[in-house]
């Protein structure tokens, strides 16, 4: 029997990790387990007469205009939407563990959505961005697509080191037509994206995943040693035994998660916080189990 390549071994993993978490959630709801991926709000059907006790404001005006009596727009339940992987690539999320780094648990992450959304039928594709668009793979539907995902993910080498959590998402909005479901997964190591994630959050179903490492809450006391920036390129000979620079360095890593923790709040918008030394798939499970819930579904 020939030896499994690197691919087939890492599908094999995805598969086992996805089937795990699927037969937790079944579980949880005691009964058919419905994917995250299908739809939970409303989407234009067609017109009909107003009549008394309606909505003024589901009156569609443009029809009304017409004179032939006024009209009320209708709506059904949104049974499958789009899915969008907004995945950060950019250098910062290099750190970690070997084979564990925020880069790699964020690829596990998006490969597992990936198959699910494959077995579920669903529709779903991936933007990968630093600074700049480094892959983008338009949503399609079933295995061989969730396998060419999986495949391009895991080959790409990003362009660029810098982050632009703003640009990545206005590239996001310029490509969706229509509200859809996007799972934004970034380090959030960035500033001055709030406005553009509030217009994420408005125009589609948002879920945001923080990933977060340890060394960045934690730094290991080496004396004065010369730290290397990935993103600006610049090294600098930093005592890291200082009490300042441990607070300082502690500080940022706090302020950085609270930050998207309170954007997310203040939006109403899922947010999952993803550490690369622990297990993610029981907070994957409870967003499912959420989401599934929310929806009156199982």
């Amino acid at each position: 029997m020939p030896t499994p390549t690197p691919f087939q071994q890492l599908v094999r993993k995805l598969r086992q990790v996805e089937i795990r978490m699927l037969k937790a959630v079944d579980a949880q709801l005691q009964g058919n387990f419905h994917s995250v991926f299908k739809g939970t709000g409303l989407e234009f059907d067609d017109v009909r007469l107003y009549q008394y006790g309606d909505e003024v404001r589901a009156i569609d005006w443009a029809v009304s205009s017409k004179g032939h009596g006024t009209f009320i727009k209708t709506y059904k339940e949104e049974r499958e939407q789009q899915v969008l992987l907004l995945f950060d690539v950019s250098a910062s999320q290099q750190v970690g563990a070997a084979g564990r780094r925020k880069l790699d648990i964020g690829r596990e992450i998006c490969g597992i959505l990936a198959l699910a959304a494959a077995r579920q039928d669903a529709q779903l594709g991936i933007l990968a961005f630093s600074d700049q668009k480094e892959m983008y793979l338009a949503a399609g539907k079933g295995i061989r697509h969730a396998y060419s995902l999986i495949k391009r993910l895991f080959e790409l080498t990003p362009k660029s080191k810098q982050t632009g959590v703003a640009a990545g998402i206005k590239q996001a909005l310029g490509l969706l037509k229509r509200r859809s479901i996007v799972l934004l997964i970034s380090d959030f190591i960035d500033s001055s994206y709030e406005r553009e994630l509030t217009m994420l959050a408005r125009k589609h179903d948002l879920v945001v995943i923080q990933l977060l490492d340890q060394r960045e809450r934690e730094f290991p006391p080496l004396g004065i040693v010369p730290l290397y920036d990935q993103e600006s390129g610049r090294t600098l000979w930093t005592n890291t035994s200082s009490a300042a620079f441990r607070a300082r360095y502690r500080a940022t890593y706090e302020q950085n998660r609270d930050q998207i923790g309170q954007i997310c709040r203040r939006h109403r918008t899922e947010y999952l916080s993803i550490a690369t030394d622990a297990d993610y798939e029981p907070q994957l499970i409870r967003l499912f189990r959420r989401r599934n819930l929310r929806a009156g579904r199982g």
